[in-house]
Parts: structure tokens; C-alpha cells; sequence
């Protein structure tokens, strides 16, 4: 149970950091704190609320992965690496295909009830 816990606080330091460290990370922080008080203020429904946590989740885990590949790939090479670069820019074309889907959610939810 103790080395439970302690991965426990493993990855919750490992979202501190991503958080508090990352710029995208902050970001990402931010549009879930207005989203969320959106979802308040304009009363959605459970089923919206999941939709939403769902994407929260989507979005927020790609850009901490991104953001892990990043990190390694320029430990592991520090010059520039064709095949670093390739991986790099897929890791960051899933984060923009998680963000671009949490956008078209947020607008099916959203413009119904603002307009």
C-alpha cells in the first residue's frame, strides 16, 4: 500500500509541475476554470457536463503527453533530429485534433444557450 501512495504522489506532483511549470499547461488550466464557470452559469445538463469533463480530460492528457515527448526528445537529442522532429510534431498534432474536438463540443453546447 506504501508504494500505492507514493506513485500516488508521484503523478500528482507530475500534474503540480505540468501545471505550474508548462506554459500550454497553464492554458489549458485556465480554459477549464472559464468553461467550467460557463457550465454554471449557463445551467448545463449532466450529459453536457460529461461531454465536457471528457474533453477537459482528452485535452489536458495529450498536452501533458506532448509535453513529455518534448521533454525527452531533447534530452535524448539535443541537436536537431529529423525523426525527433517527426515525433514531436505527431505528439502536437494530437494535442491540436483533442483541442480542435473540445472546441466543437464547447460550441455545441455553448451558442445554443448564449444565442
Amino acid at each position: 500500500m506504501k508504494n500505492e501512495w507514493h506513485k500516488l504522489k508521484v503523478a500528482v506532483n507530475g500534474l503540480i509541475l505540468f501545471f505550474r511549470t508548462e506554459h500550454h499547461g497553464m492554458l489549458h488550466l485556465l480554459a477549464l476554470i472559464v468553461v467550467t464557470c460557463a457550465g454554471f452559469y449557463f445551467s448545463i445538463s449532466p450529459y453536457e457536463w460529461i461531454a465536457v469533463v471528457i474533453c477537459f480530460a482528452l485535452v489536458i492528457t495529450a498536452e501533458a503527453l506532448n509535453t513529455a515527448i518534448e521533454k525527452l526528445g531533447d534530452f535524448v537529442h539535443k541537436e536537431k533530429h529529423e525523426h525527433m522532429r517527426i515525433i514531436k510534431d505527431i505528439a502536437a498534432g494530437g494535442v491540436l485534433f483533442s483541442a480542435i474536438v473540445a472546441i466543437v463540443v464547447a460550441c455545441i453546447i455553448f451558442i445554443p444557450k448564449i444565442f
